[in-house]
């Protein structure tokens, strides 16, 4: 078996790892779940690798690196699924980012001199986006939440502040109605 073919079949393995993920899973996994997930990227490693052993030189390198980022990838997708959190989402692509960096290291080691540095150089500034990016969309995430509260919390206010201008029991009840609408 050919480098090009190992690559197909370990990219075809993430895929169905990725797909099944997406479709089985909810918001968050089980515990079962996750560590079905985390056993089939462990298989889906150990089949990929044994497929290196026929390969030598930079082929097996490759092959090797790339089914160990396929690995990577899987197990932060899944734990991406059962945390559950933003947090963990972010830590998958940062995973994914790592992966491309392992991958894109090997693949530079075929060249030589400045083309080698070059490469290796753009891997990594490649990697250092991929890392900011995903950690840019955390924090807008984060902004765009603590936006929606200090707006419904002025909301609020402002609904309170209506309910001032009434008196006795429609006054109780408009800040009643108030306080349900905006979850206080």
């Amino acid at each position: 078996m050919n480098r090009s073919n190992i690559v197909v079949t370990a990219l075809a393995g993430a895929a169905v790892l990725s797909f099944a993920q997406f479709a089985a899973a909810a918001p968050t996994q089980t515990r079962i779940d996750y560590s079905a997930a985390m056993d089939r990227a462990s298989v889906v490693y150990k089949d990929a690798r044994a497929k290196c052993d026929s390969l030598a030189g930079h082929g097996k390198d490759m092959c090797v690196v790339e089914a160990k980022a396929v690995e990577k990838r899987a197990k932060g997708v899944a734990e991406a699924h059962y945390q559950g959190t933003l947090k963990a989402a972010t830590a998958s692509r940062i995973a994914d980012a790592d992966a491309d960096l392992m991958v894109a290291k090997v693949a530079c080691d075929a060249k030589t001199g400045q083309d080698k540095d070059v490469c290796v150089k753009q891997a990594q500034a490649t990697q250092v986006k991929l890392v900011a990016e995903a950690k840019a969309n955390k924090t807008s995430i984060d902004a765009r939440a603590d936006a929606r509260e200090e707006t419904r919390d002025a909301q609020y206010k402002v609904e309170i502040a209506k309910c001032d201008a009434l008196a006795g029991s429609d006054k109780e009840a408009c800040a009643s109605s108030a306080k349900s609408a905006y979850g206080k």
